[in-house]
Order: structure tokens, then sequence, then C-alpha cells
């Protein structure tokens, strides 16, 4: 068996350490929640980069007070917080438009612009390697997202082009995100009432099993208190109809995926707009959980901006996304701050695994780099929130004018480094888990 290099030993110790401060509290309240997260990011290096972006932010850390292309401003924006190129998807706006954009607004926080840009290039490395991409066409994927996201930004700060401020609607968009949106216009509510539900006593209730915890009368109650305080923090708009607000039935879940290990959660099942079961409505109530970026940014400003990681999700997303959705809003149970909002029957991800030819996947990329630099515009001075009083689209395109060369580069050179990196983390990280080396597993 061979002797295990110091190196590879090391880093085992700093990405135990790293995950024993992000995932302790929870690991150690909900183990078996954590061998089903940790097992799924063994399956592959992409999976094991998306579930770990506590480890990436620890390795960034050294960029806080500097950095290419961060200045007062450009350090201090709106990110999304765990930009990869999974998420991205279909939702169904304020509006009622579907649109493809961003999704999965967990970690967002207030930090430097540049490192929502390396971590979407460092996972297009990532699932380029997969892909058996070579290194040259690699490098021409993040060359062709950098000049997207550099283009839109330009476009958008400038005013040049109005196309430009266009979101991917069924409209607007073409190959993969088209057939997403398809896919979305073609899903139903009652398909998603039919999957959770069942119509018992001429009233519909969640169904039992799969997945669903029974809660007794006690927690119940709490829920529904949390609920009402939630509604007091919707849009005016979507206060307007309290019949809406009719509570059928409430269940337990508990989250198993990548990014909810842990998180106790609840769903709500609400009165439609009419009288029609079809018509109901199910939203979700999920325990927030502290950013793995707001480790490393120590801003006392942004801090006391949120009261709790609840409000955080619900006012980052509602800066960074358009239109957000109706139902998205906050509330606190237990004293913990909490995320509400729809499940909607209307969100289909990006799935990459049909997505092989060279060609199309440079067009998806291009699109996502649009996408990006839409998503860090729509969040500044014009989205209400005092945490970044002025122009952020200016701000990235002035910093990025200083340097037009640079900033590709500076992204192939982050891609191709950190792509190798969570490769190489990924083997150990799967070593550490089979051998039984992570604490409370």
């Amino acid at each position: 068996m061979p002797v295990p290099q110091p190196a590879a030993e090391e880093r085992g110790e700093q990405i135990l350490s790293v995950f024993g401060t992000a995932f302790g509290e929870l690991l150690a309240a909900d183990p078996a929640a954590f061998r089903v997260k940790f097992r799924k990011m063994a399956g592959s290096a992409f999976a094991f980069y998306r579930g770990s972006a506590c480890l990436f932010y620890a390795d960034l850390e050294q960029e806080q007070h500097g950095g290419p292309f961060l200045d007062e401003c450009t350090s201090r924006v709106w990110i999304h917080g765990d930009l990869h190129a999974e998420n991205f998807g279909t939702y169904l706006d304020a509006n009622g438009r579907l649109v493809f954009n961003v999704n999965d607004f967990d970690e967002a926080y207030v930090g430097p612009f540049t490192w929502d840009v390396k971590r979407l290039a460092a996972s297009l490395a990532l699932i380029g390697y997969a892909k058996a991409l070579g290194d040259d066409q690699i490098t021409e994927l993040v060359r062709i997202f950098a000049a997207a996201y550099r283009e839109r930004i330009h476009a958008l700060a400038t005013g040049t082009r109005s196309d430009e401020a266009q979101p991917f609607t069924l409209d607007t968009a073409d190959g993969p995100l088209l057939a997403a949106l398809r896919v979305a216009r073609a899903l139903t509510r009652f398909g998603l009432l039919d999957s959770m539900t069942e119509v018992r006593d001429f009233e519909r209730r969640f169904t039992p099993g799969g997945g669903t915890i029974d809660l007794d009368a006690a927690t119940r109650y709490k829920v529904l208190d949390a609920f009402g305080a939630y509604l007091e923090t919707l849009p005016e708009a979507s206060r307007a109809r309290p019949d809406t607000h009719r509570v059928k039935d409430v269940v337990g879940r508990r989250g198993i995926g990548i990014g909810s290990a842990g998180l106790p959660s609840y769903n709500i099942l609400l009165e439609g707009n009419s009288d029609a079961l079809e018509n109901d409505v199910v939203i979700y109530m999920k325990q927030g959980q502290t950013p793995a970026v707001s480790r490393h940014l120590t801003d006392p400003a942004v801090r006391g901006y949120f009261r709790h990681e609840g409000h955080r999700t619900v006012i980052s997303q509602r800066a960074l996304q358009a239109h957000a959705d109706p139902w998205l809003g906050w509330t606190e149970l237990d004293g913990a701050g909490q995320l509400v909002a729809e499940v909607s029957p209307y969100a289909v991800d990006l799935d990459w695994s049909d997505i092989d030819d060279p060609q199309e996947i440079a067009a998806v990329v291009a699109d996502l780099g649009r996408a990006v630099a839409a998503m860090h515009a729509a969040a500044d001075d014009e989205s209400g929130h005092s945490l970044v009083p002025f122009s952020t689209e200016r701000a990235i395109d002035a910093a990025i004018s200083a340097d037009e060369t640079g900033f590709p580069e500076l992204l192939v050179d982050f891609a191709h480094t950190y792509g190798a990196r969570a490769r190489a983390d990924h083997q150990i990280f799967v070593d550490l888990f089979r051998n039984g080396r992570v604490p409370g597993l």
C-alpha cells in the first residue's frame, strides 16, 4: 500500500478542519444526512466542488483586502456565493413569465465580484475535464465565458444596447436554455400537487411517507405561528389575496441534499386562488444557513444589516434576481432564521449530461456569462438596499476596462489551477471518508 504523500496528508487535515467549522453542528445533529451528502460529494470531482464552497472560500481568503480588479466598490457587491455551472435553471417570475437564470441563492452575500466569476470558471474546468475536453478547449470555454460576461457588463454599464437587458425567456433563449424553458412550460401545478399530495375527505392533504415527517401539536403550532410572521414580510402585492393564505396541511422534512444536509424544513399546503383543488400552493420553510463566504469577510456593516440567515437569503435573492418569487419571505422558528418560498412546479435545472458537442457547450457557456453579468448588474443602488449604494455594472466595467486582457487571463489561470486542486481534493476527501477519518461519521 503506497504511503500518503505529505502534501496530501496536510491538505487532508485542512479539509477536515474547514469542514468541521462549516458543518460541525449540523453533522453532530444529523450524521445520517451528512453520510448521504458526503457520498454524493464522493461521486465526482464536480459534486465535491458543489458541496465544498466553504473550502473554496478558505482558499480565497487572502484576497479579502485586495486582488486584481478589486477596489472599494468591486470588492463589496452582491454576489451569489456558490456560482457554478449547475446553479442555473428556470423559474416563473412575479410577472408570470418563465425565465432562465441563476438559481439557488442560499449562499448569497456581499463581497468581491471576482469570487463569483472565479468559482464559475473553475466549475467550467471541472465540467470540461469530465467531458474529456483538452486543456486548450477548456481555456477557450473560460475565455468565452469571460468575454460574454465582460461584453454584457459593458453594455449594461453604458446603455449602448437595450437588448442586452433582456432576460432569457421563451422568446429570447435558444439551445439547451430554450429546451429547459420548454420543459418547464409543459409542467403543471397539478402535476406537482399530484406528486406530493392526495385528496382525502374532499380536501387536499400531503401524502404520508416519501420523506415527510408528521408533526406533533406543539411543533405544528410553532410552524403556523412562524408562518403568520412570514406573511408580514411578503411584498404588498403578495398580500392582496388573504384567502390564499389559508393553511390546509403542514409536514416536516429533513434535507439530505448536497446543500441542505441536516437542515430542518417544513412543507406547508395553502389554499389556492379559488376553490378548485388544482390551484393549491405548496411553500417550504427552511432554516437559513451561514453562507460560506461570510466566514472570510468581516465587514461589520454587512454583518449588521441582516437580522438572521433567513432574512439574508431573501434580501440577497431579491437584490440579485429581478422579479423574484412572490412567495419569497422570511421568518423565525425556535430562534433560527427561516427562508420561505414556493415549491415551484416550473423549476427545471440546466442538465449538462446531454450537452457534449463543443460548439453547443461554448454557446451555453456564453449565455451563462451573460446571465451572471445581468445578475451582478441587478443588485446595486437601484435594488432598494443601502448595502451597495452605487451602480455595480459601472464599477465592474471600470475595473475590467483598466486591464481588458488581464481579466480573461485571470480566469483562465484560476480555472486550470483550481480545477486541478479540486480534482486532487476530491480524491483526498474520498480517502478520508472511506477510511473513517471524518469526525462524527
